[in-house]
């Protein structure tokens, strides 16, 4: 039966072909039925244009079942899980098109797998990347990005066709994409980003060859931690050379003054020359604290870290610092100190704290103390210098550990400090694996705390 009433079926070759056939046999008969009174030959000739019609759509109905499967054969092709139907082939036309399609397909199935398979592997690399990856169409919508971009822009859910602008709100960013979308060239540049956190970026963007209209991406590298570290050195070298040139100038004029006839004043000569040595001990101590410093930002000692008792170190510590407290006439002052060993470096910690013990004295009052006080706290030992000196502002307690850093500039340099102590200090309790603190209070005093890992006994 002739599906004439399906929608789907009306443009099929059956139909085609029946509607051919009839149209070809129907006016013959037409003609010759009324003009034929023979029954017999009525019959024959309506038996000879039903025969051909019913042969025709018998071709058709094959040929469309052929063409079926050739589709089905070709829908399945990138379907690895389903199964393909048998291709049937002949010496005709389409039984050429089924050799050369059962010869293709695997070539198919190979190249993309080797394409899924390479997708894959772009993608789980860009989303490895420490850098941001984003790419976008000629409109400037985002197609893609990793997710270390969704990172940097703060997450913002579902990127992909979102308008950039939307997600990064930077005309300088806009204006990279354009040119390499407008010239089809490479663009490098280096832009701070608001909605990353006024972080810093070199940006490499570059056209994307293959869409149509082009569209371009861009890998943003964040070298924020490169520009402060840049800035750290030029900070570092100013302040070294400002350190060096101040007690060289002191010496330098001092000597000329020698050299012009100084030398036979003998009332102040002998002060010229003092001038002279303590400003040369003062570029002594900068630069034995410098190389110190060098050492100990370089890394952890060759040597693996050990026991050390704090009952020594404490004791060394304060042996070494009692001539410039009694100098100046400040107490030292120690509490029983428990029978306690820290894991780590003895040089380095009683380093530590010679430089703590020193700045307590030299900034303290006269007549202070300074207090040191150990502690256990379970797996840790605090050890703290207490003094009774100016005490230090608040708005200067999260930078004294930097390096040529001074509260009182003026002071510092009157009494020998480099503005380094503190920063030697940070970096010798850090390569122990341990913390220092400090804590002040503006006209009574200070106190800063190692806190370094127990030693325990295998």
């Amino acid at each position: 039966m002739l599906p004439l009433g399906n929608p789907e079926m009306r443009g099929s070759i059956s139909h085609k072909a029946f509607a051919i056939a009839l149209a070809l046999a129907a006016p013959p008969a037409i003609i010759l039925y009324p003009q034929v009174h023979d029954a017999k030959i009525r019959a024959l000739a309506l038996s000879v244009a039903l025969a051909g019609m019913a042969l025709a759509w018998w071709y058709a109905a094959s040929l469309a079942r052929r063409l079926r499967r050739m589709t089905l054969f070709v829908q399945r092709i990138l379907d690895p899980g389903a199964a393909r139907p048998q291709l049937r082939t002949g010496g005709d036309e389409l039984g050429e098109l089924a050799r050369a399609l059962s010869r293709r397909a695997p070539e198919i199935e190979d190249l993309v797998h080797r394409l899924g398979t390479e997708l894959t592997r772009r993608e789980a690399l860009l989303a490895s990347m420490s850098e941001s990856v984003v790419a976008v169409d000629a409109q400037l919508n985002v197609t893609f990005c990793n997710p270390s971009f969704q990172q940097m822009v703060g997450d913002h859910g579902v990127v992909e066709g979102v308008p950039l602008i939307k997600i990064v709100r930077d005309p300088g960013l806009f204006r990279v994409f354009e040119r390499a979308i407008d010239s089809g060239e490479t663009v490098r540049a280096r832009l701070r980003l608001p909605a990353a956190g006024g972080r810093s970026f070199d940006i490499y963007a570059a056209p994307l060859s293959g869409s149509a209209p082009r569209g371009a991406f861009a890998i943003l590298h964040d070298v924020t931690p490169i520009e402060r570290l840049e800035r750290t050195k030029r900070d570092f070298i100013a302040n070294v050379s400002h350190e060096f040139r101040t007690p060289l100038a002191i010496i330098r004029g001092y000597a000329e003054t020698l050299l012009e006839g100084g030398l036979e004043d003998r009332e102040n000569r002998r002060r010229f020359v003092e001038i002279i040595q303590a400003n040369g001990v003062r570029l002594n101590n900068i630069a034995v604290d410098l190389i110190a410093l060098s050492e100990l930002e370089a890394g952890s000692p060759e040597t693996a870290p050990g026991a050390v008792r704090v009952a020594e170190v404490v004791s060394g510590a304060l042996r070494a610092i009692e001539p410039a407290a009694r100098l100046r006439g400040v107490r030292l002052d120690s509490g029983p100190v428990p029978e306690v060993q820290i894991l780590g470096y003895g040089i380095r910690f009683e380093q530590a704290l010679v430089n703590l013990l020193d700045n307590a004295v030299k900034f303290n009052k006269p007549d202070g103390e300074v207090h040191v006080e150990v502690r256990t706290r379970g797996d840790r030992v605090e050890v703290s210098v207490a003094d009774t000196g100016l005490g230090i502002p608040a708005e200067d307690l999260s930078r004294i550990f930097e390096r040529f850093y001074r509260v009182d500039k003026t002071r510092s340099r009157q009494v020998g400090g480099t503005g380094l102590g503190l920063s030697i200090v940070k970096h010798a309790i850090e390569q122990m694996n341990g913390a220092v603190a400090a804590e002040s209070q503006l006209g009574k005093g200070s106190r800063f705390t190692i806190t370094l890992p127990r030693y325990r006994h295998v």
